[in-house]
């Protein structure tokens, strides 16, 4: 072994964002930050990366997105993993309650649990870097662990919560990040859903003209799959008059109209909905009607019509009018 070898010279920038996927600001925040930076710098104040550096930024990618505070996360990286009673608190930890993208109270969902704040602030930090493969690793294990229900209430909709607020106020500089997220949930949601039960009464989920947001119509999917329940989905924006056929077509025994903002909630829809008839004379019925989503909370549907509070309350709801009828 010669008895001195030349040093390491690394990798820049840009390109070890590139192997790890996440964004070349986000290592230079990190240096900034918290002093995980590169141990070299070549001709010129440019930084290179060694492989010694770059394990300790994997090391920073994977404690970050498992929900631990980058401070904390950093000193890991360079020390080694701290005591649990040396951790330090994290600011979310103290946020008061919220309301979930289904309208109902965090707190009367399970949102105040530890664990799942861990895997929301992991979840956001991934997709803040933009990191897909971590993501995807997220969301099938807090899926996994909680199940549909569970998951999105308690790990799901506050990331969620987490990049509209970043969006509304960084706006365009946060979309790719939102769109991201989003394109995620809602392929992990959809392989829950795949497999649709072929047996039973029918449970019909449309969104309302011109409505695009469903990503809660997604989770109300692939938790009556879990649960053996018929459903058939519309999506997105269904126009009024192919929501009837399907609602004449189908005789569902109970029909979701989502609706995420009340430029959208049309209760001249729901009523005309309920004014069908469904069966032969003799032996019709009414299907139950749940208006979901925040969009409806300041308007006036049929009497007969039903707000869930949340997610979990409108998949019970629905199970329950499938089972019935």
């Amino acid at each position: 072994m010669p008895a001195h070898t030349a040093p390491e010279i690394g990798l820049p920038t840009g390109e070890v964002a590139r192997r790890l996927g996440v964004s070349p600001v986000t290592l230079r925040s990190w240096e900034r930050r918290y002093g995980i930076g590169p141990a070299q710098r070549a001709e010129g104040h440019h930084r290179r990366w060694t492989a010694a550096d770059i394990a300790r930024l994997e090391v920073m990618c994977r404690l970050t997105a498992q929900g631990h505070p980058p401070a904390e996360a950093a000193r890991s990286a360079v020390l080694g993993p701290l005591p649990a009673w040396a951790s330090e608190p994290d600011p979310d930890e103290s946020r008061p309650a919220g309301r979930d993208a289904g309208g109902g109270d965090r707190r009367e969902q399970g949102g105040g649990d530890a664990a799942g704040r861990r895997q929301a602030r992991g979840l956001i930090r991934a997709a803040d870097r933009l990191d897909a493969p971590a993501v995807q690793e997220l969301l099938s294990a807090a899926l996994d662990h909680w199940g549909v229900e569970g998951a999105w209430e308690n790990v799901i909709a506050p990331a969620l919560r987490a990049a509209g607020r970043r969006w509304t106020a960084l706006g365009e500089t946060y979309v790719e990040v939102e769109h991201l997220l989003s394109w995620h949930v809602a392929a992990e949601l959809r392989r829950h859903a795949a497999v649709v039960p072929r047996r039973g009464p029918v449970v019909l989920l449309a969104a309302t003209p011109g409505e695009e947001h469903t990503l809660p119509l997604d989770a109300v999917a692939a938790a009556l799959a879990a649960r053996g329940v018929a459903f058939r989905m519309l999506g997105a924006a269904v126009p009024p008059l192919a929501l009837a056929q399907a609602y004449r077509r189908l005789g569902p025994a109970a029909v979701l109209l989502w609706s995420q903002s009340r430029a959208t909630a049309g209760p001249q829809l729901a009523a005309d909905l309920m004014g069908l008839p469904l069966g032969v004379a003799g032996a019709r019925h009414t299907p139950l009607l749940l208006l979901g989503g925040p969009g409806w909370r300041s308007v006036t549907g049929p009497p007969s019509s039903l707000r869930p509070a949340s997610l979990r309350a409108a998949v019970d709801r629905l199970a329950v009018a499938a089972a019935v009828q």
